[in-house]
């Protein structure tokens, strides 16, 4: 594939600022209600659901306040006016501990399900709100919220249970990452040993549960006990997921440097990146499923897993010294790059995306789901930074 002639980094503000942030938070945002849409059609106009999920609304507040801190959009009033209803509507709207799953067209609770993917995402909206605004009250409701996760979803074999009730008898990794990515998001704002080490047990349970030393994989699935739930070569492995991790093990690096295990789990990372890339990627492509032996499931695609290789490329960058290595890396985020800007973010959509594609990139979807935008935002911010970085070493 030809590469653009422009940097990787060079188009994200522009379509951050210029198009992406404003879309959604003005067609995106419903001022009726205070909360933000979940879906958009193709032309931009706003899907009536019968549920609107509280992990929606929390990476929305997350990503906004995300931006206005990095000085590249400010849509901070909305925001933070959402955060204010979304407690109000969905923290123990019956009367339970915990927050609601989603609300009503009704703006009452449609599911009062406890979700733990939904409640690790409203605490990491609260982390940035309380980053951005310094207000002690969204710590107070954070730490709340941290101990009702211990008292709702504390499962008998470690970790936790998905839901609350159990709507299944497996146990994901997923919810779990997404938790740990709150309690550093949380640790990095307040310095609080207390969510420092919830973070490290999390990845205690990742190493000893999540990633079998034998497959160098991360699996999704489990039983009860955190068995792999089928033999080796039949567990369900996502290369987004193994890329989300290895950025997130760097990330409790670079927030925790003096962890006595810093070594093993930066080795981690790295075997983690490598598996996913010798497995899950072909032609600048991050596919989305293969099995815990490396053979591909499907060969179809989504947005998120091409950002969070970009991601992780991104912050690489700034630490590699072999320049071999650094250069391969560079070639492989350009044609990542210009494939997301044609393929996943046309231009035609005017800060819209395409959320899915098939095996011959053609897009399968019909409207833009909100909550692809943490994943975007996440992967240009990444971006933006590695290019601060390059200019300040330049200077």
């Amino acid at each position: 594939m030809p590469h653009t002639a422009r940097p990787p980094h060079a188009d994200w503000k522009d379509w951050f600022a210029q198009k992406a942030l404003p879309l959604w938070s003005t067609t995106g945002y419903d001022r009726a209600r205070n909360l933000y849409h979940e879906r958009l059609t193709l032309d931009a106009a706003p899907i009536a659901l019968p549920h609107l999920r509280l992990m929606v609304q929390a990476r929305q507040i997350a990503t906004f306040c995300r931006a206005a801190l990095d000085g590249v959009f400010n849509a901070t009033q909305e925001a933070l006016t959402c955060l204010h209803e979304v407690q109000k509507r969905y923290w123990q709207a019956d009367g339970q501990p915990g927050w609601v799953f989603a609300l009503g067209p009704d703006g009452q609770p449609s599911s009062t399900l406890r979700d733990l993917y939904a409640h690790a995402f409203i605490l990491y909206a609260h982390a940035w709100a309380y980053q951005l605004t310094a207000d002690k009250t969204i710590l107070a409701v954070a730490r709340q919220t941290t101990l009702e996760i211990e008292q709702i979803f504390a499962a008998p074999h470690g970790g936790y249970h998905d839901t609350m009730p159990p709507q299944d008898a497996l146990h994901r990794q997923n919810p779990h990452m997404h938790l740990l990515e709150a309690y550093l998001a949380l640790y990095e704002v307040t310095a609080d040993s207390f969510y420092l080490e919830r973070a490290h047990s999390l990845i205690a349970l990742a190493q000893t549960r999540f990633m079998p030393t034998q497959t160098g994989m991360l699996l999704e699935f489990f039983k009860a006990d955190w068995a792999a739930c089928n033999p080796l070569g039949q567990n369900d492995v996502e290369p987004g997921h193994l890329f989300e991790w290895a950025w997130l093990l760097r990330d409790a690096m670079r927030l925790n440097p003096t962890h006595d295990d810093k070594t093993a789990l930066m080795a981690l990372s790295e075997q983690l990146f490598q598996t996913g890339l010798h497995h899950g990627v072909q032609h600048f492509c991050v596919f989305d499923s293969m099995t815990d032996t490396g053979t591909l499931r499907t060969t179809s695609t989504r947005i998120w897993p091409q950002t969070e290789l970009m991601r992780l490329l991104a912050d690489r960058q700034r630490n590699i010294t072999d320049t071999t290595q650094a250069g391969r890396e560079s070639t492989l985020l350009a044609g990542l790059t210009q494939k997301f800007f044609t393929t996943y973010i046309p231009p035609h959509l005017q800060g819209g995306w395409i959320d899915r594609c098939d095996a011959n990139a053609n897009p399968c979807v019909d409207h833009m789901p909100a909550s692809s935008l943490y994943h975007i935002y996440g992967a240009g911010r990444e971006n933006l930074h590695h290019n601060k970085h390059i200019q300040k070493g330049q200077k």
